[in-house]
């Protein structure tokens, strides 16, 4: 089996659907989300192109997700800042009455086995908690009792928006990067499983999804999806910042 991972897509569709055209050119078998597949501009639209692919394609769920799900639950989304709490009612206005029940079952976690790797966990933060952080400067001893009892031979994650490709004890864990807003420069990142890694990259036309902020009516919080997507701010500098975030959080 031969698998493209697609992680945080962020309702982004002309990233979606350039990447697709490098996917379908590829030769995939199936499609793996790997979370934060909405909360952007196109939600919907992203959800539609999906559901709509000849071949199969697996979903867990990110951080954006279940903020979505507790806001359409008629709950405040306890981990959403307020200043990006608008992209949540927005979205879950847009998606709920189509795709609410389809979110709800979407899992935490996904295992699959692929030829040539073995057994391959996909998760959105880690396997135990869609919001939490490591990048690769995370140390490898705080990382092994999240990675070594699962005892697979890989796990690709999404969530920090920054590919990466580290060894965790006996794990090889691979981040996905981001579709729809990757740091570091702009395009789409992702990643194809099967039978080995490989770190994918597709250029697309970044005004066209900044203009889709404006066609859609997205609330977008002082531009931070426009800023995001046509002038990433660096990898390394965003990387600084998630693990300052995550050793904040570290139990």
């Amino acid at each position: 089996m031969r698998l493209a991972v697609l992680n945080d897509i962020h309702g982004n569709l002309p990233a979606l659907d350039a990447v697709l055209g490098d996917v379908d050119r590829a030769g995939v078998d199936a499609v793996v989300c790997g979370g934060d597949v909405i909360v952007g501009p196109q939600s919907r639209e992203v959800l539609d192109r999906l559901s709509a692919l000849s071949m199969p394609v697996h979903y867990v769920y990110g951080n954006c997700e279940t903020a979505v799900l507790e806001q359409l639950a008629g709950r405040k989304p306890p981990a959403v800042p307020d200043a990006f709490l608008p992209t949540i009612v927005w979205t879950a206005a847009q998606v709920g009455p189509q795709y609410g029940e389809a979110l709800r079952a979407w899992p935490k976690t996904l295992r699959l086995g692929v030829d040539g790797i073995g057994d391959v966990v996909f998760c959105h933060g880690t396997p135990r908690d869609e919001n939490e952080i490591f990048t690769r400067l995370t140390p490898e001893e705080r990382l092994r009792p999240l990675f070594d009892p699962l005892e697979a031979a890989l796990v690709v994650c999404g969530h920090t928006h920054v590919q990466f490709d580290r060894q965790v004890g006996a794990t090889r864990v691979v981040n996905a990067g981001s579709v729809g807003m990757p740091w570091g420069r702009a395009g789409a990142d992702w990643l194809i499983v099967g039978p080995r890694v490989e770190l994918r990259r597709t250029h697309y036309d970044v005004a066209a999804a900044a203009a889709a902020v404006e066609a859609a009516g997205y609330p977008d919080a002082n531009g931070f999806f426009v800023r995001s997507v046509l002038t990433p701010p660096a990898a390394d500098e965003m990387e600084r910042a998630f693990e300052q975030a995550s050793l904040r959080s570290a139990p």
